[in-house]
């Protein structure tokens, strides 16, 4: 039952950041656009966030930097693909080396390469802590809750039911009729971008503010890439998204707690370790079969 609470537990702190940037990259490529900077992006929301969290003494204030930053880095992938008709791969991931940089030379700049810094991270909140024994499961960060109580209904119902989610949708699978319908396909495009950036952002901050109360290098060790692959695993719809974020984080969880046991002793470390990718390789190759991509995926769309 220990080991059962404890790997349910962190499940779901694991699937925090990957929630966060899965839903974040749901909105970009639902209006169209893929974008490859969200690696960068939570990146340098993570730095942004402990940065201000660490000058400021304020985690919610870092938070607050964080999803500027998140803002920001959306609407430079927006000016460069949607504006100026650019390769959205080629965007995506010349922003993620640019962010990645950036916050690499501040960090140096600002910390001077000393001693790690660490900040108070927030505190857990558990409101079911009088289950007994399944409490623990419930003892999360204030970012969790918001995500899977918050956040996933809420980008849900903005994406399948609102008028804004309706235009969002109608940009990503025919701009031209939208455009004529009275929609601005530029402006839904850059909303659905700095939104979703603000979303990545926040995941990446979650590291730092949350999770671990300090900046390292490679925090984000390739969970935007992870994101990316669960969107197409999820089929662009939340929920599937959101289900393939919890199967990943539950394998990358059972991962660390297998290699103390006895019976895995003789197992090499790099097949644990590679076990949370594999299966999301096959999820995708099982469900990756006769995926219908939106209808304007990848295509830049110049008003006639």
């Amino acid at each position: 039952m220990i080991f059962l609470v404890d790997l349910l537990a962190a499940t779901l702190r694991n699937a925090t950041p990957l929630v966060y940037g899965t839903v974040g990259e749901t909105y970009s490529e639902r209006s169209g656009v893929l974008n490859l900077g969200i690696e960068g992006t939570m990146y340098a929301g993570a730095f942004a966030g402990f940065a201000a969290a660490w000058a400021t003494g304020s985690p919610l204030l870092g938070l607050l930097a964080a999803i500027m930053v998140g803002i920001l880095a959306g609407a430079v992938m927006a000016l460069v693909t949607v504006t100026f008709g650019a390769n959205q791969h080629v965007s995506g991931i010349g922003l993620t080396i640019g962010l990645i940089g950036l916050s690499e030379f501040a960090n140096r700049l600002i910390f001077q390469g000393g001693e790690l810094q660490r900040i108070g991270p927030m505190p857990t909140i558990n409101p079911l802590a009088g289950l007994g024994d399944l409490g623990p499961i419930f003892d999360q960060y204030g970012l969790t809750w918001i995500a899977f109580l918050v956040v996933v209904p809420a980008a849900w119902w903005v994406l399948q039911r609102s008028s804004f989610g309706l235009e969002l949708r109608a940009v990503g699978e025919n701009p031209e009729a939208a455009e004529a319908a009275g929609v601005s396909v530029a402006r839904t495009r850059y909303l659905a971008l700095m939104i979703g950036g603000a979303l990545m952002a926040i995941g990446g901050a979650f590291f730092t503010l949350a999770l671990l109360g300090s900046f390292t290098l490679d925090i984000i060790a390739g969970r935007g890439w992870v994101c990316v692959a669960l969107v197409i695993f999820g089929r662009w719809r939340i929920g599937r998204g959101v289900i393939g974020a919890l199967l990943f984080s539950l394998i990358f969880s059972l991962q660390f707690r297998l290699r103390i046991l006895p019976e895995f002793a003789g197992l090499p470390f790099e097949v644990l370790l590679a076990l949370p990718y594999l299966v999301i390789i096959g999820a995708l190759a099982l469900s990756g079969r006769n995926v219908a991509y939106p209808g304007a995926y990848l295509k830049p769309y110049r008003r006639t």
